[in-house]
């Protein structure tokens, strides 16, 4: 339940950001934001260790949502329609990402929610994943009643599902479901108690103003999100949203640092859009706060940095993958 939908009996909590509050924050001179977030960076987390995930896609395309930013949906993508994963298949691809490095294993599959059998398939995965030693993750659209729990029993550390952008913005991106939809999952993940991975997408066109918006909603989450992955947005042909204008680098910066700072101990995840950046801009994201990026050569269905090129990163810079 989001603040805008309880009830009258219920007390209303205080807010601690307001999307005016973090607008003003991206406002600051880009040299105040960057120190202010990097001070309370140090205060929460190790300045120099980065977390470093690797995400695989399950099940790929066809998925029957019509978010305007994705090629998986089957109302406009281009992204080939695939059966679930075979078990061996995950577990081998999960070996091999924990020999590289990374200590979370995340999943993805295109539905608009998983269907029990399907839920049985995948709570197998995880339960393999996590015997290997590795945090687990599953991104899986939005859940029934029950089925977060099951999840948990299986041994599910994170459940991914993104607020994807502001209230007021959201239904210029998807119709096929509304965000309190989402708000209704995060809040079934919370009671089965795993620990919920949400952020968002920008460079969809929105403003300045709801980019304020989306971290407002995320920060004043009880408690807010353990992870938070900000993504950029990644124009793939046939969406929506192909066209959309590229997004300007220091505001991208400036996103990572105001969510930083209004979420002080979650995770800052670096996510999609890092194949784009040049080795400069993604410093300047990891100086702003941003402690956690996904690992490998791809996500989903969008490329990402390969594995050798970031073990050269992290050395230029000092980091330390953990």
């Amino acid at each position: 339940m989001t603040l805008a939908t309880a009830t009258r009996q219920t007390p209303v909590p205080t807010l601690r950001w307001t999307a005016a509050s973090i607008e003003a924050l991206f406002e600051l001179p880009f040299n105040d934001l960057l120190f202010r977030a990097q001070q309370v960076h140090r205060e929460h987390h190790d300045a120099n260790a980065v977390q470093r995930s690797t995400l695989m896609s399950i099940k790929t395309g066809g998925c029957s949502e019509d978010c305007g930013y994705c090629s998986q949906s089957a109302r406009h993508g281009e992204a080939p329609r695939e059966t679930l994963a075979e078990l061996a298949d995950v577990v081998a691809a999960a070996q091999a990402a924990k020999d590289k490095g990374a200590s979370r294993f995340c999943m993805g599959a295109a539905w608009r929610g998983p269907k029990d059998k399907d839920l049985d398939a995948v709570a197998a995965m995880v339960g393999a994943v996590k015997a290997l030693g590795m945090e687990t993750c599953v991104t899986l659209g939005m859940l029934k009643d029950g089925q977060a729990l099951r999840l948990k029993e299986a041994g599910l550390d994170y459940y991914n599902h993104n607020l994807d952008t502001a209230p007021e913005f959201y239904g210029q991106v998807i119709s096929t479901h509304a965000q309190s939809d989402r708000f209704d999952t995060l809040g079934k993940v919370r009671d089965a108690g795993i620990k919920v991975c949400c952020g968002g997408i920008v460079g969809m066109g929105e403003t300045r103003r709801a980019r304020a918006s989306l971290l407002a909603e995320l920060a004043n989450m009880s408690p807010p999100p353990d992870s938070v992955p900000i993504n950029e947005l990644v124009p793939m042909p046939g969406t929506p949203l192909e066209n959309a204008p590229p997004l300007d680098p220091f505001e991208f910066v400036r996103t990572i640092a105001a969510a930083r700072i209004t979420m002080p101990e979650s995770m800052v995840r670096l996510s999609a859009g890092r194949q784009q950046m040049n080795d400069e801009l993604q410093a300047l994201c990891f100086l702003a706060g941003a402690n956690s990026i996904f690992y490998g050569d791809k996500l989903l269905t969008t490329g990402n940095p390969e594995a050798d090129h970031d073990e050269a990163l992290f050395q230029r810079l000092g980091l330390r993958a953990v």
